[in-house]
């Protein structure tokens, strides 16, 4: 992850009650086109229309897409994009966008998804170094 040594990740943790987090295993590679979306976005690089800057994913959050199978369609890339267009307009810096099934942390100043959660990572956990969230 050359180039993006600014970004944090977060800490994200299982609350004290819920006891400590399972390991489920490897994941499971999934073939089709969902390989091939994360394919295209491996090159790091999603060009939109109404931002100056593509939004970039860091290679951990390419990791969690695939892991999660959080699929990115059109209509998600076009709300996350109108998120950080929101995030940036408020000044935000590290922001918490949270869209129907999945979230994401990104870095507004760099338009980079650091990390992505499905809803069932959602539950319970505490997001610690953002100050903002956007709600798609």
């Amino acid at each position: 992850m050359s180039g993006i040594s600014n970004v944090f990740y977060p800490n994200v943790t299982a609350l004290p009650s819920q006891g400590p987090a399972k390991d489920t295993g490897p994941a499971k590679k999934v073939p089709g086109d969902f390989d091939k979306m994360l394919d295209q976005l491996s090159e790091r690089s999603l060009p939109t229309e109404s931002l100056k800057q593509p939004i970039k994913f860091s290679t951990h959050a390419l990791q969690r897409l695939r892991e999660r199978q959080i699929e990115l369609s059109s209509e998600r890339m076009t709300k996350l994009t109108e998120a950080i267009e929101k995030a940036d307009s408020k000044g935000l810096i590290d922001t918490l966008v949270i869209m129907d099934d999945a979230a994401m942390i990104v870095s507004v100043k760099n338009k980079i998804v650091v990390t992505a959660m499905d809803r069932d990572s959602l539950s319970g956990n505490v997001f610690t170094n953002i100050d903002g969230a956007v709600i798609v």
